[in-house]
């Protein structure tokens, strides 16, 4: 088996590049070598999937760097669907689109309405969907990243709104498996129907920050600040093209959630995934009083 990975250098990508290595072969499609060459922007090169033989795809690939809904529609969106196009008009059986459980209908966020957008190119090609959770690990990047290095640097943390959104954590070790276990037997999914990738327990914005404190042997302050004056100054720098460790859409993200994402089609997968307060490395648990 030969599987192709989009965004094979990023956090999650490398991370699925790993497990999929004991599958078969990896074709890694990114922007440098050795990665053979793909970009949203410029897409791939004709026959990259016919030519090394691909028969699955797995899409993790995503601009971040954009911040109007023209750009994400017009890069990730259509760079998105031209790929998944391209992979299956050149025979790829398999194909994995990586979502986010931020894409629901009736999302606010730009970023959960371009996955979604995309979502529904992919269930027309009869390609699978991947929700992932609120993913983390023992070297988190993406929010959880952006989380831990908050508790981590300041003594008093913001926390946007009430602090009551439920986030559903996913260890990347777990996503990463489900995906594997996607890729070798396909047919555990049904294209229409989105998986979500992640515990079913939630957990709060608030439990989620006292967490990531208690694994660093930290003592935090949470407090309640309104979600304008959290997001603002994130928009306002991106405006000014200033980078920012937190984008302000990530804001909208965590501040509306699916308030009941359906975990059926993940049990059917049959992939469990660990519980956030007890997946440490060193097994020690942490518990939010």
């Amino acid at each position: 088996m030969r599987v192709a990975v989009t965004g094979a250098s990023g956090y999650l990508g490398s991370r699925i590049c790993k497990r999929l290595a004991g599958v078969g072969r990896v074709v890694r499609l990114g922007r440098s070598a050795p990665a053979e060459r793909f970009t949203l922007a410029g897409g791939a090169d004709d026959g990259i999937f016919r030519d090394n033989s691909v028969t699955a795809l797995v899409h993790c690939a995503w601009d971040f760097s954009l911040h109007t809904r023209a750009d994400l529609v017009a890069r990730n969106v259509r760079g998105s669907i031209r790929l998944m196009e391209q992979a299956r008009a050149e025979g790829a059986q398999t194909i994995v689109f990586i979502s986010t459980i931020s894409a629901f209908p009736g999302c606010r966020s730009d970023y959960g309405r371009a996955k979604l957008a995309v979502e529904d190119a992919a269930h027309r090609l009869g390609a699978l969907v991947v929700r992932p959770g609120l993913v983390f690990g023992d070297q988190p990047g993406g929010v959880v990243g952006a989380l831990n290095t908050m508790v981590r640097r300041l003594p008093v943390v913001p926390l946007i709104g009430n602090g009551r959104q439920v986030l559903y954590p996913a260890h990347e070790d777990d996503v990463a498996a489900l995906i594997r276990r996607l890729v070798v037997r396909p047919a555990l999914a049904a294209p229409g129907e989105p998986v979500i990738a992640a515990h079913e327990r939630g957990w709060t914005l608030r439990q989620v920050l006292l967490e990531l404190a208690a694994r660093q042997r930290r003592r935090v302050a949470v407090v309640p600040v309104p979600w304008r004056s959290v997001w603002l100054p994130l928009k306002a720098a991106e405006v000014v093209g200033l980078r920012v460790p937190f984008r302000s859409d990530s804001v909208v993200s965590v501040l509306n959630q699916d308030p009941s994402p359906d975990f059926a089609p993940t049990r059917s997968v049959g992939v469990p995934f660990r519980d956030f307060a007890r997946s440490t490395t060193s097994g020690e648990s942490f518990h939010v009083r």
